[in-house]
C-alpha cells in the first residue's frame, strides 16, 4: 500500500530482513498532513488542541473563537515584550514558524491582519477584537477582564472604527480561507485511524517514530517482513535473525544453543499495553507556546513543532505506561523525571525490549474504545508473547463541554457493557497467560481546587488570566474539556466525581465477578490521588503535577510518581502480576549492549 507515499519527505531506511535492528538517529517523518495541521493550529490558536483531548475536534465557531482570541492576545503581548508596534508584530508574526508552515499563516494574516492592527492600536482587548470581527459569535463569553464601560460598549466602538476605515465587512471564516479549509476538514476527521501510517508490511509496527510509530509501540526492525515485529515469539529461536526486535539473536558458539533459548527461554516474557485516553498518551502543550516573554526572546520556539503535531501533542515516549527514553532531547518544552511500567518491566527482564504499545487516544471514552480504538492493538494470540494490558480510561466518560454535562456522561451500565465488550475483544486477541488491569476513574476535583486562583501562562505578562477565567470562558463557549470538574460550581464538581466513582465500581465489578479464558483481570483505584499525596508528603503542591496550559492532565513530573504508586499497589495486592527478574540480564547486556536501542 503506497497510498501515503506522497506525504513522506524523508527516505525510509533500508532494512534487510536478515540483519538485526540497529540504532538510528531519531527524526520526524514530516507529512503534508502534519504541516497543514500545524499551520492552522499555530496561526489560528493552540487551544484547538487543548480541547482535542476530550472532545471530537470540530473546527467550528467555538474553536475558531478561541483560536482568534489566543492569536490576538499573543500578538498584543509581543508588542510589549519586543518593544515594537502592532503592525510590526502582525507583519512578522508568521516568520516565527518554520518556512513550510508559513503559507496558510499568511492567509490568516492577509484576511484579518488589517482589522487586528486597527483595533489593537486602540487598545481593545482580544475578546473585543474577535467579537468585532464576528469570529466570536457568542458575545457573552470573554477570557480577559472586561474593558471599562463593558464588553458591549467596547464592541460597538470597535465596529464603528472598522466601519470608518472600510474594514467592517464580512470576512471569511477562518476555516474557509484558502489553504486552511482543507486543514479544518482534516481536523474534523483527525484521529480516526490509530495505526502507524508508515508501515509497509502492515504488521502494525513502524520504523518511523511519530505518526503512531515507534514513539507509540516498539519500533519495527524490519518493515518488509510482517513476521518480524516486537513482542512475537522468536522464529526458530532467532538463530539467524532478530524476529522479535529485542536485539537478541544468534548462536552461542560454546553450547550450540541460540541466545534466545539460553537467555530468554522460560523467563516469563511479557509485553506492556495500555488502552487509554489523553492522560495515558501524555497530552502536553508546552507552556512556552503561550508565553509571550518566551516567544519574544526565543526565535526558534516553534521550530520543532512538526514532531509534536505528528504525535497529536502526545508524548507517549515519556508517559507513565510506555516511556522508554529520557527527556533530554525534548527540553525545555518537556522536562522532568521519566519512568514507566514498561521501563520497570524491561529492567526486570531485558528480553522484553521494545515490547510496548500505547493505544491511547485523545478524547477516548469507553464506547469509542470498544467500537474502534482497541482494533489498533497489535497482538497475535498464536504467535506473540503474553502481555499486561492496562485499561485506563480515567475521565472522558464523565467529561464533556455540553450545557447539560450530567446528561451526556456515560452511565454505570454503559460503562460495564463497553468495558465487557473490550474484555471479550481482548480474550480473542491476547495470548494465554496475559493479564488485564482495570484502572478506576480519577477524582478531578483536584483540578479546580489546585488551580482556580492561579495565573494561566497566557496571563503571566499582566497577571490578568486565572484558571477560573479560562474554565468559565471554555464553558461559556461549550468547548470545555470537562465542564463537570473545570467549573466554579462545587455541587457540579461533586456530582461529576460521584458519577466517576460509580463508573469505577462498574469496572471493579468486572474484576470481582468475571473470568476469561486467556487472561486474569484485576482492578485498582486510580493512582493519581495517591501520587499527589506522595508529592505533598515530600513538600510539593498539587498544582505542580498538573499541565499548565490545559489545566487538566498530569504533567511530566507526575508520570514517575504514578508509576511508583502502581507498582507499590501491584506488589501489595497483585504480586502474581509482577514478572520475574531475569537472572540473565547481565549476560544480555554484555553480549548485546543496548539491544539495538529504540
Amino acid at each position: 500500500d503506497t497510498s501515503h507515499a506522497h506525504f513522506l519527505s524523508t527516505a525510509r531506511p533500508s532494512m534487510p530482513s536478515s540483519s538485526p535492528s540497529s540504532p538510528s538517529m531519531r527524526r520526524a517523518t514530516p507529512l503534508v498532513l502534519a504541516s497543514l495541521l500545524s499551520t492552522l493550529l499555530l496561526s489560528t490558536g493552540m487551544l484547538l488542541l487543548v480541547t482535542a483531548p476530550v472532545l471530537p475536534v470540530q473546527a467550528g465557531e467555538g474553536t475558531e473563537c478561541v483560536a482568534c482570541t489566543l492569536v490576538v492576545a499573543i500578538m498584543e503581548q509581543l508588542v510589549v515584550v519586543d518593544n515594537s508596534t502592532i503592525d510590526q508584530e502582525v507583519a512578522h508574526f508568521c516568520d516565527r514558524f518554520p518556512k513550510n508552515l508559513q503559507k496558510a499563516c499568511h492567509a490568516f494574516i492577509d484576511a484579518y491582519g488589517p482589522a487586528i492592527i486597527n483595533l489593537l492600536e486602540e487598545k481593545h482587548t482580544p475578546d473585543v477584537v474577535c467579537q468585532s470581527l464576528k469570529v466570536c459569535k457568542n458575545t457573552q463569553c470573554h477570557l480577559f477582564p472586561n474593558p471599562k464601560g463593558g464588553l458591549h460598549a467596547a464592541r460597538l466602538r470597535a465596529q464603528q472604527r472598522l466601519r470608518s476605515r472600510g474594514l467592517l465587512r464580512d470576512l471569511p471564516a477562518i476555516c474557509k480561507l484558502p489553504g486552511i479549509k482543507e486543514i479544518c476538514d482534516l481536523i474534523n476527521n483527525w484521529g480516526n485511524n490509530h495505526f502507524p501510517i508508515d508501515d509497509v508490511d502492515k504488521d502494525d509496527y513502524s520504523p518511523a517514530f511519530t505518526l503512531r510509530g515507534g514513539d507509540w509501540r516498539g519500533r519495527d526492525c524490519d518493515d518488509y517482513d510482517a513476521d518480524v515485529r516486537p513482542g512475537r515469539q522468536p522464529i526458530d529461536n532467532d538463530r539467524d535473525r532478530d524476529s522479535n526486535c529485542n536485539g537478541i539473536f544468534g548462536v552461542d558458539p560454546q553450547t550450540g544453543k541460540t541466545y534466545e533459548e539460553l537467555l530468554c527461554g522460560g523467563q516469563d516474557n511479557r509485553g506492556v499495553i495500555v488502552l487509554g485516553d489523553s492522560a495515558s498518551a501524555h497530552f502536553h502543550i508546552p507552556e512556552q507556546y503561550m508565553e509571550a516573554e518566551w516567544i519574544g526572546t526565543h526565535t526558534a520556539t516553534f521550530q520543532d513543532l512538526l514532531v509534536a503535531l505528528e504525535n497529536e501533542f502526545d508524548w507517549p515516549m515519556l508517559s507513565a505506561t510506555s516511556a522508554f527514553t529520557n527527556d533530554t532531547q525534548y527540553q525545555p518544552y518537556v522536562s522532568g523525571p521519566v519512568n514507566s511500567t514498561y521501563m520497570v518491566m524491561n529492567r526486570r527482564n531485558l528480553c522484553n525490549h521494545r515490547d510496548y504499545q500505547n493505544i491511547a487516544v485523545n478524547g477516548a471514552r469507553s464506547g469509542a474504545m470498544n467500537s474502534s480504538i482497541q482494533q489498533s492493538m497489535a497482538r497475535n494470540q498464536k504467535t506473540d508473547q503474553p502481555a499486561i494490558v492496562v485499561y485506563a480510561l480515567i475521565g472522558n466518560d464523565v467529561c464533556n463541554g455540553h450545557e447539560d454535562t450530567l446528561a451526556d456522561m456515560t452511565t454505570p451500565q454503559e460503562m460495564y457493557d463497553n468495558a465487557m465488550g473490550t474484555m471479550h475483544f481482548l480474550d480473542g486477541r491476547l495470548p494465554p497467560g496475559s493479564s488485564v488491569l482495570l484502572t478506576g476513574l480519577a477524582d478531578g476535583r483536584v483540578l479546580y481546587e489546585a488551580l482556580h486562583d492561579r495565573i494561566h501562562p497566557l496571563g503571566q505578562l499582566r497577571q490578568d488570566v486565572t484558571y477560573t477565567q479560562l474554565y468559565d470562558y471554555l464553558n461559556c463557549l461549550e468547548i470545555s474539556p470537562c465542564k463537570g470538574w473545570m467549573n466554579s460550581n462545587a455541587t457540579l464538581r461533586d456530582l461529576t466525581s460521584e458519577r466517576a466513582q460509580n463508573l469505577s465500581m462498574a469496572l471493579k465489578s468486572i474484576a470481582d465477578t468475571q473470568t476469561f479464558n486467556n487472561f486474569k483481570v484485576y482492578y485498582m483505584d486510580n493512582p493519581l490521588k495517591a501520587a499527589i499525596a506522595q508529592w505533598e508528603a515530600q513538600g510539593g503542591e498539587a498544582w505542580q503535577l498538573i499541565e499548565p496550559i490545559d489545566g487538566f492532565h498530569p504533567n511530566q513530573r507526575a508520570q514517575p510518581l504514578i508509576v511508583d504508586v502502581v507498582w507499590s499497589l501491584m506488589e501489595a495486592q497483585f504480586p502474581d502480576l509482577l514478572t520475574r527478574v531475569n537472572p540473565n540480564n547481565d549476560a544480555i547486556f554484555n553480549l548485546f549492549g543496548d539491544q539495538g536501542g529504540y
